[in-house]
């Protein structure tokens, strides 16, 4: 590659100095999966509680569920708010969306954004087909995105609504579908009851607790992961570690998934339990007081003095929370995968360390790792780097070797997009830029990892420290690193092995 490359500069523009430098070097490190990453330095020395949602976190669940969701949501808009039967064409897709996506509730778009507010172009889709970049531009008179029209960090859409939550795929998809099947038989709609018809779709699979008998009736086939997430609760437990779980589920569900991940006596490892706590309220909403649940799911009446170990509790609120605990500050560390209603209010308000969850990186370092993907990305640097260096030459044949870069550079840029996800690319990127998923990521989380598994391969002693990155006023004298740990894990000993895709 460095050879062809030298070659054809050489040839092109023989008398230009330095042409070396404008050829990158293709790196042979591969970044372990199980890495846990940080955007923030913490060491584990100070964590004295551990705190866990449970959905995503603690319990992993296969594909099997979001299929169970969109089909049961499609079927409730058949028969409660009579939508055509001919949706019932339409099969759940599982590769057809990523999360971090904004939808255009009034224009019925979805689209990916970045962390400068700037849609990507090509990543724009009604329905199920891409929305051409004309278009795209003549609508939203350009490129950018103004925050006022952004959804605000809990969700509550103005005109355009992230989807965060793992759980937010389905609805994505059955979004499209709806929107592609009117398109397809022109039937004129109105996008915004279109929208809330769906999401009210969605949430009746939780909220009649449709998805949860489900998943207790059939639990080996919608859960996974279970013996890793035993492993890193006991590991804690044996470290005196105190550990605490807050979840938006209801016990019945949370209970028959710890049951069969952990074991009977789950609750042994947890020194407070709350379940239906209303996330992101729970952490604002000072009103609501805890309720005590029996095993049976009755509520008790009586006030709550203490949050005692072995107990369930229901609701109430972060700041009565804090109150009978004492756990406060940088010695709390919290996991969730809902960047907004786990993570972003314990950062700003209340100081706790932050995990976040994200099981889309296995799959994408994994990708990253390919020969295919490093040959691809070190091409397109090149090119970047040669147009950066050499768009001062403004003769003819040399503007037309540039402009034949420029359409390489765009392919490529395509390439490495459809690697990931073939209409939206990255989770975390789009292009060069970080998506606005990664920017949230990176300001209310201090460290993040594919799944808990990875703090198995860390001792409770060790120092998360990030990666220093040259701002690009800065010069990049210092070698070049990887995120602490991300090549050579000082693993234990004693590794225990992560569960894969």
């Amino acid at each position: 590659f460095r050879f062809m490359l030298q070659k054809f500069l050489s040839r092109r523009w023989s008398s230009v100095k330095g042409q070396e430098d404008l050829i990158p070097v293709i790196s042979n490190n591969f970044v372990n999966p199980d890495t846990i990453f940080a955007n923030n330095q913490m060491s584990l020395q100070d964590i004295e509680i551990y705190g866990f949602d449970y959905d995503y976190t603690l319990a992993f669940y296969s594909s099997h569920l979001h299929t169970l969701i969109f089909n049961i949501a499609r079927d409730i808009l058949i028969d409660e708010h009579r939508y055509p039967e001919g949706l019932k064409e339409y099969d759940y897709m599982p590769n057809f969306v990523i999360r971090g996506l904004h939808y255009d509730v009034q224009k019925a778009l979805l689209m990916k954004i970045d962390a400068f507010h700037y849609i990507q172009l090509g990543t724009v889709y009604r329905g199920l087909n891409p929305v051409p970049e004309k278009e795209v531009i003549a609508m939203y008179e350009g490129s950018h995105v103004p925050l006022e029209i952004m959804s605000d960090f809990y969700g509550k859409v103005s005109k355009l609504e992230q989807f965060m939550d793992i759980f937010s795929l389905p609805e994505m998809t059955l979004l499209s579908c709806v929107n592609d099947y009117f398109l397809k038989h022109n039937i004129d709609y109105e996008p915004v009851h279109l929208y809330k018809d769906v999401k009210e779709a969605i949430g009746d699979v939780h909220v009649r607790g449709i998805m949860y008998r489900a998943v207790e009736a059939d639990i080996e086939k919608y859960i996974c992961y279970g013996e890793q997430t035993h492993a890193v609760l006991r590991k804690l437990s044996k470290n005196g570690k105190k550990m605490f779980l807050i979840t938006n589920s209801p016990f019945d569900f949370v209970d028959r998934g710890m049951n069969y991940i952990v074991g009977k006596d789950w609750r042994d490892l947890f020194d407070v339990v709350i379940v239906q706590a209303d996330k992101p309220g729970f952490f604002n909403d000072r009103r609501k007081p805890f309720r005590r649940v029996t095993d049976k799911g009755v509520l008790l009446w009586d006030r709550i003095h203490h949050l005692e170990k072995g107990q369930i509790y229901k609701q109430g609120n972060l700041y009565e929370f804090l109150r009978l605990t004492g756990w406060r500050g940088s010695k709390v560390l919290y996991f969730g995968d809902h960047i907004y209603s786990d993570l972003a209010d314990l950062t700003l308000k209340h100081g706790w360390r932050t995990g976040a969850i994200i099981p889309e990186l296995r799959k994408e370092i994994k990708i990253m790792n390919t020969e295919e993907y490093v040959h691809t990305m070190t091409w397109l640097q090149a090119l970047t780097g040669l147009l950066e260096q050499m768009q001062v030459h403004r003769d003819p044949a040399s503007q037309t070797v540039i402009q034949q870069w420029i359409n390489e550079r765009e392919e490529m840029r395509l390439r490495t997009k459809d690697i990931f996800n073939a209409q939206f690319g990255s989770l975390f990127r789009t292009y060069h830029n970080p998506t606005y998923f990664s920017r949230r990521l990176s300001r209310f989380a201090d460290i993040y990892m594919p799944s808990l598994s990875c703090l198995l391969n860390y001792d409770l002693q060790h120092t998360f420290y990030p990666r220093r990155t040259p701002l690009q006023h800065e010069s990049p004298i210092w070698p070049e690193q990887t995120s602490t740990g991300a090549m050579n894990i000082p693993f234990q000993s004693h590794r225990t092995t992560t569960g894969s895709d």
